[in-house]
């Protein structure tokens, strides 16, 4: 399959799907509604096993999509992804309900992941796990992932290994949808990076970007709303940055992190592919996948022991000076913001939504409802819940 059929079926998938938001956008109040995290998990769940997964499996997944959603990430929690790639495509087989998962080679320090075509949520934390039991052994932990699937946020994984006292990376390469830097053609997915780090008191250090200026979400609510985009953000079909939406949307190119090559946007082209290389020619994937959205990806993932290099307790009081040093920066004159880092963010999106429960847009809420009518599950329904 050429790259602008890959794209074409990206395209239209995301133009059917439902609303998509970056971080916290769940809409106004009219829009949204709170949903409790246990009737959440427990709907998503029951979805999942009755779309043919295992029961473990189905909590693995649904850990995942809530986990985004408590950190604020809605692009890639419950609100897209179920009803743009998941559900779709495990009823055509393009995911495997229940994968056969193998380590196809390995060393004490590193693996090979096939992920068998299954669920990348699953993929992802078996393989994650892996290298947190290789760090706990030898310090150090490092997996390549091949046959996986779209995986959700990449930070869900590198996450894992803050309860360990390490240091965790996660890595995704993506379908074709982000052009190099002087280019006029996709060539790179969005190719996430996420690493966190652990901390004392303060929030640990949580980074979860992607290698693309914005994500496609950015561009589809504009699109919906009749809004410019800023110049930076995307390209038209010749591959010059646009501030139309619906262009950009049709011509389906992002611009790397960075914009313009002014702004710094070979940096971000740089990060892209080393992402893909890491995560898919190291692995075995391939790069630039290509053939629509929820096509089979590679995944890289690392843990690393703070022991190795210090002493644990003695790092984590110095991360918390060094993170209050940049929260006690002054701020710009009017800006009515403070200076925060990565990570801040989620931890009170968690706090909110664990006192106030979980804001999912009205649109979302249906289709969960719906789905769980149509497979005749036995999950609470979330409109009334």
């Amino acid at each position: 399959m050429v790259a602008g059929e890959g794209a074409e079926s990206a395209r239209k998938d995301a133009a059917t799907a439902g609303p998509e938001t970056d971080g916290a956008e769940t809409g106004g109040a009219e829009t949204s509604v709170r949903v409790a995290e246990a009737a959440l998990r427990e709907a998503v769940e029951v979805i999942f096993v009755g779309l043919g997964l295992t029961a473990e499996d189905a909590a693995t997944v649904a850990d995942a999509l809530v986990e985004a959603d408590l950190m604020g990430v809605s692009s890639h929690g419950v609100s897209n992804y179920i009803q743009l790639i998941y559900a779709p495509g495990i009823r055509a087989g393009r995911i495997e309900a229940r994968p056969r998962l193998e380590v196809v080679r390995e060393t004490p320090v590193s693996a090979v992941v096939d992920g068998g075509g299954g669920m990348g949520h699953v993929v992802g934390r078996f393989a994650m796990e892996l290298a947190i039991r290789k760090a706990s052994e030898v310090g150090i932990g490092a997996v390549a992932v091949l046959g996986s699937r779209h995986y959700g946020a990449a930070g869900h994984y590198s996450h894992m290994a803050l309860a360990h006292d390490m240091i965790g990376l996660s890595l995704t390469n993506a379908d074709k949808l982000v052009v190099p830097t002087h280019g006029s053609e996709s060539r790179l997915g969005t190719n996430p990076i996420a690493v966190s780090i652990p901390a004392g008191d303060e929030a640990p250090f949580h980074l979860d970007m992607a290698t693309s200026t914005v994500p496609l979400g950015k561009i589809m609510l504009a699109r919906r709303a009749g809004q410019p985009i800023p110049h930076g953000w995307a390209a038209d079909a010749t591959g010059r940055s646009t501030t139309d939406a619906a262009a950009a949307f049709e011509a389906f190119r992002l611009l790397p992190l960075g914009g313009t090559y002014e702004l710094g946007s070979h940096k971000g082209y740089g990060l892209a592919m080393l992402v893909d290389i890491l995560s898919g020619l190291l692995s075995g994937a391939g790069v630039g996948a290509g053939g629509g959205l929820g096509n089979q990806v590679g995944h890289f993932f690392a843990a690393a022991r703070l022991d190795c290099f210090r002493d644990p307790d003695e790092f984590k009081r110095e991360m918390d000076e060094f993170l209050r040093q940049m929260r006690a920066t002054p701020p710009i004159e009017g800006s009515g913001e403070e200076v925060i880092y990565a990570g801040v963010k989620e931890a009170a999106a968690r706090a909110d939504c664990a006192a106030n429960g979980i804001p999912l847009h009205r649109d979302v809420v249906a289709y969960l409802d719906g789905l769980a009518d149509e497979l005749g599950s036995t999950a609470p329904r979330l409109g009334s819940a």
